[in-house]
Order: structure tokens, then C-alpha cells, then sequence
């Protein structure tokens, strides 16, 4: 299927792969800055935002759409940027056509993703709908976040709990989360039931690659984001302490300065 996208800027080439839920405009916080140097391209994958799709699929779909998408814009090579389950298409697609990637950005991912999140209990998730309702009419309420907020399901995504990643939260994540469709919650169940572990085909991958994670994360642990960059051939890897799988949105100034000096480090993309 045509994906619909946001394309921003213009330069050498960086697809941006969202998570679930997402869409590409949640990548805001990242092509918002890279787009002054790099065109970016952030397609909502099949099922989410505004690439909507009533029918079952399965996660290769994900991948025919991506490398159908990089045809129509000629994209012969670009960098990968995934956060979270974006990271795991990512390591997909470089997997399938290494000829086609340069270097590999991975946020909150893996490639044996394992969680350690707790049971959740009635109160967090009422609480997380009051926190969620009262921060979509006045982002960042810091009353709303002491009140209800750290008692929710959204402590276990955000580490520090700061008005900035709510503000983010209210703009983007809100909305992607009702975009996202029962069909593509019922793929990633599915592929989750079957135990994805790719680390013996890491070795395949002979590219530079930045691997961001952090250390509070419940739903992709850092140590599982460890053991991806531990078995990539070039990779380099960063723990931001006390921050949450939404640590872009914690965070966001912290983690684009180690983006932007990957990039100068690694300039395969001129």
C-alpha cells in the first residue's frame, strides 16, 4: 500500500521509523532537527496514523511497504533511524538489502526486545485516563502530573516525569495512539507470541550504528538494548540513567547533541 508520509528538508536521506503506538509525526522530535541538514522521510506504517488499512496483516507487510516507498522516492541509500518497534523494521529491511542503508540509529530497541514491566493495577489505569484526559486540555500540568500522572501507567514510560515529555505527549502521542488500528495491535501481538530474537544475524551487519536506550525502560529493557549493540559489528552504545522508554521526549536536547556527534563521527553518508 502508499504510505502516507512527511517529508522534511533535503541532503542525504534518513528514514524514520516510528513505534507502536505511533505514527511519523510522533518522529517530530527528531526530524524537526535533522531536517535542517538531511531530507527525512517519516511514513505512518500500514495500520497507523493516517495510512489506514482494515484488514489483517501480518509485520512483513511493514517491510514490503518500506522498501516499496524507498522505490517510489529513489532512495538508493539512506540512514535508519527506528525507536522501538521502528527499530526492529529497521534491523529487518538492513537485514533484507544491506546494499541500501549507510548507517543505523536505533532509540528503545532491540533485536531480542524483552520487557520487565509489572502487572498493572486497576487504579494505574484509571489514573492513566484521567492523567491522559487532563493533560491533552492543559499539557504539562505539573499539578496533573504529581496528582495523577506518577501513579499511572505513564511512570513506567516516562523516567523523570517532566512537563516537556507530557507536553510532547499531549501533541503527538495522544493522537496516535486512536489512530492506531485494532488490525496492526493484532500483528504485533502476533509477532510478540513468537519470541522475535534476531542476534546471530547481527554479525551480517557491517555499517555504523548508534544504539540509545534508557535505563528505566520497562518495555524494551536497557540490558536488552545492550546485548544488540554488544553484538553489532560497529556500534556505539549510550544509557541515558533514570529516563523511561519516551526518553526522546525527556530528553530531547541531550539525545539530538549524541545523534548529531554520531553523525560527524560517521560521514558515510556524504
Amino acid at each position: 500500500m502508499k504510505l502516507h508520509i512527511t517529508i522534511k528538508g533535503q541532503g542525504y536521506p534518513i528514514l524514520c521509523l516510528h513505534g507502536h503506538p505511533g505514527s511519523g509525526h510522533s518522529l517530530s522530535v527528531f526530524t524537526d532537527h535533522l531536517s535542517k541538514r538531511f531530507l527525512t522521510l517519516s511514513p505512518d506504517l500500514r495500520g497507523y496514523g493516517n495510512s489506514r488499512y482494515r484488514k489483517q496483516f501480518d509485520m512483513r507487510a511493514h517491510l514490503i511497504d518500506l522498501k516499496e516507498l524507498l522505490d517510489d522516492y529513489n532512495i538508493d541509500q539512506c540512514i535508519l533511524l527506528g525507536w522501538s518497534l521502528g527499530g526492529i523494521l529497521a534491523l529487518e529491511l538492513i537485514l533484507q538489502c544491506p546494499e541500501k542503508f549507510t548507517g543505523l540509529i536505533l532509540i528503545a530497541s532491540a533485536a531480542r526486545p524483552y520487557g520487565n514491566h509489572p502487572k498493572v493495577s486497576n487504579q494505574e489505569l484509571i489514573y492513566a485516563g484521567i492523567a491522559g484526559i487532563l493533560n491533552s486540555l492543559k499539557p504539562g500540568w505539573q499539578w496533573n502530573i504529581d496528582t495523577f500522572a506518577k501513579k499511572s501507567l505513564f511512570r513506567y514510560l516516562i523516567g523523570q516525569q517532566t512537563p516537556v515529555a507530557y507536553e510532547y505527549l499531549a501533541k503527538y502521542g495522544v493522537k496516535a495512539y486512536f489512530q492506531t488500528s485494532q488490525f496492526a495491535n493484532q500483528a504485533l501481538s502476533n509477532a510478540l507470541k513468537a519470541s522475535y530474537n534476531r542476534l546471530e544475524e547481527l554479525e551480517k551487519i557491517d555499517i555504523p550504528c548508534l544504539v540509545l536506550a534508557g535505563s528505566e525502560d520497562r518495555h524494551i529493557t536497557a540490558q536488552s538494548s545492550e546485548e544488540t549493540a554488544k553484538n553489532l559489528r560497529k556500534s556505539q552504545y549510550i544509557c541515558y540513567l533514570n529516563h523511561a522508554h519516551l526518553f526522546p521526549w525527556e530528553i530531547p536536547e541531550k539525545v539530538l547533541k549524541d545523534i548529531d556527534q554520531w553523525l560527524s563521527e560517521n560521514r558515510n553518508y556524504n
